[in-house]
């Protein structure tokens, strides 16, 4: 039996993420929460994983205690701004409060500025769609890196805005429950133009900092190769999905399938790329799906699939969306800033996780700057609309009564995270059935 261990660059970032309305609890200001009260989400947040009751500081702990040396977490801008004209100082100070806690316990943070939340005033304004948001946004950017900067010079300015775009403006199932793709390239281009502007915006009160976004990036595959329209959908989803944000950063047109939008500012507005990778898609024409532009999104029916089948395991996908951002941005630092899978029994995160620590140390070393990866996630958290019927935690947590019970998943990323590497030893230990996929005789 093979016996190696596959290192990491000395200082890579190995750190957990979260978003704020998903770990705080009783966020009631936001418009997630107004839509989990009229019955569109599977329960409601409620408490969540009760940090801002205080219980971020034992999740610090156990992120700290187990090696990782990074988190990456959100604010809320309801809670910062809660109403248009005032800001609320004591809840900056509770943020400061929780970086200066990652400080104490060798822990970098990422804060990201913007996931998926608006403060009820903005949504009732008119929300994403009117180009005034871009200036409220830059104020309130404005105002948080002043106060946390301190503490934090590496910024996320917003999440995996196609995700926000298309499922909120598009497929209905975020707020504000729209189907109408052409209001969601409108929000994109606005999530764009605020991702500029909170990037200038940003080196301006903080000249040292590093900033990025988040992209949801999916690789995808014609499910028949030899198919012209299996082709054709695949490539007017690829660029539908993955494609806006980087494009304008590219160029400063965002190219969308509905058009172009000239946004110049937003050339070049990042410092790093954010790379949120879950799975792979395959892609088919499909005549009796109009509503999805006749379009089947998938995956094998062989996969290795999650716990509800919203996940298939294809760590080789990573590989293949780092080798697209290492092409697209020559030189830019790259970091994994969400990987996970749903899995209640932690019977499948064992060996998603080391195919996918295998897969990205595959890419370090054709030398593409990957400089860190963030596991989704420490804790079980509100998975948005799906509620609590997913569990991505490295730690179990019952909302009912707070209490966290450690999977053995937890140990597996301890050890990587220990030792800045993946060995065999961890793989024969905790997922023997991939061993000889990843240690080959």
């Amino acid at each position: 039996m093979p016996k190696a261990t596959y290192h990491f660059p000395r200082g890579f970032l190995w750190g957990t993420a979260s978003a704020a309305h998903q770990v705080e609890g009783d966020n009631k200001n936001n418009q997630w929460w107004a839509w989990e009260q009229t019955g569109h989400t599977n329960g409601t947040s409620g408490r969540a994983c009760d940090w801002w009751a205080g219980r971020w500081g034992e999740d610090f702990e156990r992120a700290a205690a187990s090696g990782q040396n990074a988190q990456r977490l959100s604010v809320e801008w309801s809670r910062i701004q809660p109403a248009p004209n005032r800001w609320d100082e004591d809840a900056l100070e509770r943020y400061r409060v929780m970086l200066k806690g990652l400080h104490e316990r060798g822990l970098t943070p990422l804060v990201t500025l913007h996931h998926f939340t608006d403060p009820l005033w903005l949504a009732e304004f008119g929300g994403w769609e009117s180009e005034a948001v871009v200036a409220l946004f830059e104020k309130f950017v404005r105002k948080t890196v002043g106060a946390l900067k301190e503490f934090c010079s590496l910024w996320c300015t917003i999440n995996e805005p196609n995700v926000y775009a298309l499922s909120g403006y598009a497929h209905g199932a975020f707020p504000p429950g729209v189907n109408n793709l052409k209001r969601a390239v409108q929000v994109e281009a606005n999530l764009l133009r605020a991702h500029a502007a909170a990037y200038h915006a940003i080196h301006e009160v903080q000249p040292q900092a590093r900033v990025g976004y988040a992209l949801h990036y999916r690789p995808m595959l014609p499910k028949r190769a030899w198919s012209p329209l299996d082709r054709l959908m695949r490539n007017i989803s690829y660029t539908g999905i993955n494609m806006a944000f980087p494009s304008a950063i590219s160029t400063g047109v965002m190219k969308t399938p509905l058009g172009k939008f000239i946004i110049p500012e937003a050339k070049g507005t990042q410092d790093y790329l954010g790379l949120n990778y879950y799975s792979q898609d395959t892609i088919t024409f499909n005549l009796f799906n109009p509503k999805h532009l006749f379009t089947h999104m998938g995956f094998p029916a062989d996969a290795d699939f999650s716990d509800t089948k919203f996940i298939a395991n294809i760590p080789e996908g990573l590989y293949s969306s780092i080798k697209w951002a290492a092409h697209t941005y020559p030189g830019l630092p790259i970091l994994v800033t969400e990987n996970g899978v749903e899995s209640a029994d932690d019977r499948m995160r064992p060996r998603y996780l080391a195919g996918h620590i295998h897969q990205m140390w595959r890419a370090v070393n054709f030398n593409w700057p990957v400089q860190g990866y963030f596991h989704w996630s420490l804790v079980d958290n509100f998975e948005w609309e799906r509620g609590w019927t997913q569990r991505f935690g490295l730690w179990a947590l019952d909302p009912e009564t707070q209490i966290r019970t450690k999977r053995p998943s937890a140990d597996l990323y301890a050890d990587i995270c220990n030792e800045n590497g993946l060995s065999s030893d961890m793989v024969q230990k905790y997922c023997p059935e991939v061993f000889e996929k990843l240690f080959p005789s």
